[in-house]
C-alpha cells in the first residue's frame, strides 16, 4: 500500500511525496505555505487520482480534472495532475516510454485514494 510523505523542503514549504508500497517515489507535489495547505492538496490528489489522461502528445485536450500527459525538452514522458481549478497538485518523474510514463498514472489511481499520510519532521 503506498503512503503520502509529508516534508518541510526549501524556505520552510511543505510538500509531499506519494510512494508506492515498494518506497518508489510515484508523484511530488507542489509547495505549500502551511501544513494545512499541504495535507489539502493530498485531499486533492486522492480525489482527482483516477482524472482521465490528456495525451499532449497526441494533441488531445480535455477539461480538467486531469493527468497532462507530456513530452519534456529532454525527450522524456511526464506528467502532471491538475484539480478541477487548472492547479498543478501533483507532478511525476520523467520517463523513457510513454507507456511507463501510463503505468506511473496508473500507480497513483491505485496507491492514492487509501494511502496513510506520514510527516517526516514536518
Amino acid at each position: 500500500m503506498g503512503k503520502f510523505v509529508v516534508f518541510k523542503g526549501k524556505n520552510d514549504q511543505f510538500r509531499f511525496n506519494l510512494k508506492a508500497g515498494n518506497g518508489e517515489v510515484i508523484a511530488t507535489s507542489e509547495s505549500y505555505s502551511s501544513l494545512a495547505s499541504c495535507r489539502n492538496g493530498i485531499e486533492s490528489v486522492r480525489k482527482n487520482a483516477l482524472a482521465p489522461i490528456e495525451d499532449q502528445t497526441a494533441g488531445e485536450e480535455i477539461k480538467n480534472p486531469k493527468y497532462e500527459l507530456y513530452q519534456d525538452k529532454a525527450g522524456e514522458y511526464r506528467f502532471r495532475l491538475k484539480a478541477a481549478n487548472g492547479e498543478i497538485i501533483a507532478v511525476g518523474e520523467g520517463y523513457t516510454t510513454k507507456a511507463n510514463c501510463k503505468n506511473g498514472i496508473a500507480s497513483i489511481g491505485r496507491n492514492a485514494p487509501d494511502a496513510e499520510v506520514v510527516e517526516e519532521d514536518a
